[in-house]
């Protein structure tokens, strides 16, 4: 409750609304034991006092009845209206809504055909009706204010519903013979309730809303009694002579309802899980650097060299280490292999070496990132942008989430070639289609036209590639582009990429899960654990003599073909947690090896020129 609670009051519109609104709401409370005058007490001789007339506070209406007095018990019968209306449309609506996304076919159709129908009249209409077959009357109002917002909350949850029905965890409810009904309640509704909670909380203001404008067409209470919509009503003739008789139940109005929007909207972004990780905050177009002095003295490595990099998260009050002083360089023409477990820091090395780590939460604390010699963590965002895709280049992991879905890759080609280069259309499409055919995508003039979902896998990642190419970048960084091809893709992607580097001298930063990759693209390997590189050398040197524990139980983690028999090894315990790391190794907890001495401190990354382990006591000696 606390943590939600702080999240909401982050969002300073919604603490000024539930300021408000717990003020109107406590006042409405207290309001039988306050000392308010008989809010239907009639004196013609006090009609029409102003404001702050003697006894009167806010003054008196057309019969010289105390406007405070009326005012706060109209204000307390408004709100109970608007929150029972909202309470029976929430509940009959979001039945309705379960029942169809859950059932779907046929008593799907029907239903929501029947809710497309009562959409199809405007609601004021419509409530109108109801309350003219009904007859006036606040109870026969809040029915009607009910009624007309079912379909609302029946057609969201059967939308949220739908996405459900199908899930695994529904599937798996009905395999262990559970009923409809309990297959409802206890796995759809706790799954949509947050959904329930948010509608609820943005559609009471509009339900006092309506339910005030059916009490001022004299359709809602009835005289003598008082809620916000009759008073207006009431003061609509004295609105020039006395127009504080309007203005005092039009400014309550505007509060009750815009204080329950604010706090809808902040009830909303502090139901959704992203917030707490700071997704719901519009990102920087760059990652916040905030190194204080923490960067290293430059030097001659490499074409990209990441020198000492620190990257964390910032998380209320934890601070995620994901990166933990990671130095890396590649040279023209040389591929490295970032491997490791996931959470290991592999992506966010790669996101932050062009500033793509999202901020907020994410922050770099540390080290430099030099291209050229040029510290990319010190460049200008226009400087940074230009090199993003000209430079350095990614393909990333899924590009079927990568690539747009709603234009041909042709065009995706044509907009990144033309964001670096001003060339006429005709000139970018020619250039599209040679990079489709240096990928090996068959009939590229055809394919050209071609949407991301009428494409395969491969060809998609092909297409990847392509706009990776498409600026004949120096440095590409593949994040896992083989992770989700089949083997006989898998090596093509790789074949191609390695021609590619061969042919235009990429250096490739390749990060992958798979030593077998490894072993048929890169020149050189670093394993990463807890945010740190524990291992770096020569992928032959590595793959033959692994020097630390955590390199040599990947290896083992990987099964061999033709190779007999032998035990498939798994890693003990679970990578450690990068607000959390343990002292010294951070392997530590998960290796047969570990002693006292592990624990103790910092253990540096030592060993030969070309071959260095972060281990006090390595599998192998470095020669």
């Amino acid at each position: 409750m606390i943590s939600f609670l702080k999240l909401l009051f982050r969002n300073r519109l919604a603490a000024m609304g539930a300021v408000v609104l717990s003020a109107i709401l406590i006042l409405a409370v207290i309001t039988p034991i306050l000392p308010l005058a008989d809010p239907d007490a009639i004196s013609t001789a006090d009609r029409f006092k102003r404001p702050f007339s003697e006894g009167h506070l806010l003054g008196t209406d057309h019969l010289g009845r105390d406007l405070l007095s009326r005012l706060l018990w109209g204000t307390r019968l408004s709100l109970a209206v608007g929150i029972f209306a909202a309470l029976i449309a929430a509940s009959i609506g979001s039945a309705i809504g379960i029942i169809a996304g859950y059932f779907g076919g046929r008593t799907d159709n029907v239903i929501m055909r029947a809710v497309d129908m009562l959409m199809a009249f405007p609601y004021i209409l419509l409530a109108l009706a109801i309350v003219a077959a009904l007859g006036p009357g606040l109870v026969n109002a809040l029915i009607a204010v009910a009624a007309v917002n079912i379909p609302f909350f029946a057609r969201n949850i059967r939308g949220v519903t739908v996405g459900l029905a199908g899930r695994e965890f529904v599937d798996a409810a009905r395999l262990a013979g559970m009923g409809h009904g309990r297959i409802i309640l206890t796995e759809l509704l706790p799954n949509v309730a947050s959904t329930i909670v948010i509608a609820m909380s943005t559609t009471v203001g509009w339900m006092i809303l309506e339910t005030a404008g059916l009490s001022f067409l004299g359709l809602g209470s009835q005289p003598p009694q008082a809620d916000l919509g009759s008073m207006l009503g009431e003061a609509r003739s004295a609105l020039i002579t006395a127009p504080h008789t309007s203005i005092v139940p039009g400014v309550m109005i505007f509060l009750i309802v815009m204080s329950i929007n604010l706090l809808g909207d902040g009830v909303r972004d502090a139901l959704d899980p992203r917030l707490r990780s700071g997704a719901l905050t519009r990102p920087r177009a760059v990652t916040l650097v905030d190194r204080r002095g923490n960067v290293p003295r430059a030097d001659q490595k490499g074409l990209l060299n990441i020198q000492e990099l620190e990257t964390q998260f910032h998380v209320g009050p934890r601070i995620y280490r994901a990166v933990n002083r990671v130095s890396l360089h590649v040279n023209p023409g040389e591929a490295i292999g970032l491997i490791g477990e996931s959470g290991s820091g592999k992506s966010v090395t790669a996101l932050s070496v062009m500033g793509l780590v999202a901020s907020p939460p994410g922050v770099i604390t540390g080290g430099a990132v030099r291209y050229a010699g040029e510290d990319l963590l010190a460049a200008s965002y226009d400087s940074l942008r230009a090199k993003r895709g000209q430079n350095v280049a990614y393909i990333f992991q899924d590009p079927l989430s990568t690539l747009h879905p709603l234009y041909r890759v042709g065009d995706q080609l044509i907009e990144a070639i033309q964001a670096h280069n001003r060339v006429p259309e005709t000139q970018a499409r020619a250039e599209a289609i040679e990079l489709l055919k240096s990928v090996r995508i068959p009939n590229p003039e055809s394919r050209i036209h071609n949407y991301p979902h009428e494409m395969s896998g491969g060809m998609r990642q092909r297409v990847g590639i392509a706009m990776a190419l498409a600026n004949d970048p120096d440095v590409i960084i593949a994040d896992e582009p083989t992770t989700a091809l089949d083997v006989t893709v898998q090596a093509q992607i790789l074949s191609l990429l390695d021609d590619l580097r061969r042919e235009r001298g990429l250096a490739i930063i390749f990060i992958t899960h798979d030593f077998g990759v490894v072993a048929q693209l890169c020149d050189r390997v670093a394993v990463m654990y807890g945010g740190r590189i524990v291992e770096e050398g020569p992928t032959e040197t590595i793959l033959e003599h692994p020097a630390h524990p955590y390199t040599k139980k990947l290896m083992a983690c990987v099964p061999e073909l033709g190779g007999g028999k032998r035990r498939l090894e798994a890693i003990p315990g679970l990578p450690p947690v990068v607000h959390e790391l343990p002292p010294g190794c951070a392997f530590a907890p998960r290796c047969e090896k570990a002693t006292e001495a592990c624990r103790a401190g910092e253990i540096p990354l030592a060993g030969t020129e070309t071959h260095t382990v972060r281990c006090i006591d390595p599998e192998e000696e470095l020669a």
